[in-house]
């Protein structure tokens, strides 16, 4: 009796302890299954968070292509003999009040002390290299061919990708294959759709503008060239407070006496409307930096890029509703081809359509 009372409780505890091992695999299983479907999400919310700011990127891009051509649409900025002294002048505060912007959001973040480390180093140099093709080169010759063309002058600034394309190749020996191509042959036809048709409404200067807002895409391209190695190895918060802050004092230090802004823009600094107005487009500009390197890091640089180029889109609808620009159905085409285009030098569209992986 004992014998047998010994073997029932033996197997009663063999089969409690097999039990408990079954549902301790049962609730491994499905741990790992709720496990594997929070990442799941998480990887999904992630992506969403990219695509929102490499939009942010572009529409706070438009904003700033607007805000500041309607700050040089006040006084002191009226008036002003030749094509190039508002433009410079907005442009040298513009980034100056970015830097400045950008250097309050390091400090907050406790990176402030990076900056002076990374600038005398060769990444930072890059950067400040790069900063000079993109800012005064190319943020110039952007501002005065929208001051020149009007909305249209928009659209052609954002070549940059193709001819960024065609750098590469020359400088960086990175190869041009067939989806960049037909990318660049879009964009080309964009391009020449906006500059066949002048728009109604006296834009006298339209064809110089136009051809001032491909030098900003020429600079926007050679910019990519030599920030590519910079941006590779510096935080990209410090690199682009480089970039703004480099660009600033440039446009204040070398184009300003060059181009005898000086009176402007003391007088420019003086007055309050024009300065709040250009202060907001500055922050804008921070944002739209900020925002798409950020981006960048979530969804990869191809998609981040092709978002921020969205700003075309947005540029040219906020022109019209703000500025009052003339807009003509070879402008409207124009804009939405060339944003095509540069979609598909930037990256394979179908990258749109695939997830992330983990």
């Amino acid at each position: 009796m004992t014998g047998a009372m010994a073997a029932l409780l033996y197997n009663e505890d063999t089969s409690t302890k097999t039990n408990l091992l079954n549902r301790g695999v049962w609730m491994m299983k499905e741990a790992v299954a709720s496990a594997g479907m929070l990442k799941q999400k998480m990887n999904s919310r992630f992506r969403r968070n990219g695509i929102a700011y490499g939009l942010i990127s572009g529409l706070t891009f438009g904003l700033y292509s607007t805000v500041v051509a309607l700050a040089m649409m006040k006084e002191p900025f009226l008036g002003v003999v030749g094509a190039f002294a508002a433009p410079i002048v907005a442009s040298a505060i513009n980034d100056a009040l970015a830097a400045i912007w950008l250097l309050i959001w390091n400090f907050k973040n406790g990176m402030i002390k990076e900056i002076g480390r990374s600038l005398v180093t060769i990444p930072g140099l890059m950067v400040a290299i790069a900063a000079v093709f993109g800012g005064p080169i190319a943020n110039g010759a952007y501002l005065v061919g929208i001051d020149m063309a009007g909305a249209a002058a928009i659209p052609i600034s954002a070549l940059c990708p193709m001819f960024g394309a065609i750098f590469a190749r020359m400088f960086l020996k990175q190869k041009i294959d067939k989806r960049v191509a037909v990318g660049m042959f879009i964009c080309v036809i964009g391009a020449a759709l906006i500059s066949y048709v002048k728009p109604e409404g006296g834009v006298d200067n339209f064809t110089l503008g136009i051809i001032f807002a491909l030098v900003a895409a020429l600079g926007w391209g050679l910019e990519g060239v030599f920030a590519t190695f910079g941006m590779s190895m510096l935080d990209s918060n410090i690199a682009i407070t480089i970039r703004e802050g480099v660009s600033g004092l440039v446009y204040i230090a070398v184009l300003i006496p060059i181009f005898s802004a000086t009176d402007l823009f003391t007088s420019v600094l003086g007055s309050v409307s024009p300065m709040l107005i250009i202060a907001a487009a500055a922050l804008f500009t921070a944002i739209s930096f900020l925002t798409w390197y950020m981006a960048n890091s979530m969804v990869g640089v191809a998609v981040g890029m092709s978002l921020n180029i969205t700003y075309v889109l947005w540029g040219v609808v906020f022109a019209a509703i703000f500025l009052g620009s003339s807009l003509t159905p070879t402008i409207i085409a124009g804009a939405v081809i060339i944003t095509l285009g540069a979609l598909l030098v930037s990256m394979n569209p179908m990258d749109l359509f695939k997830k992330k992986e983990a």
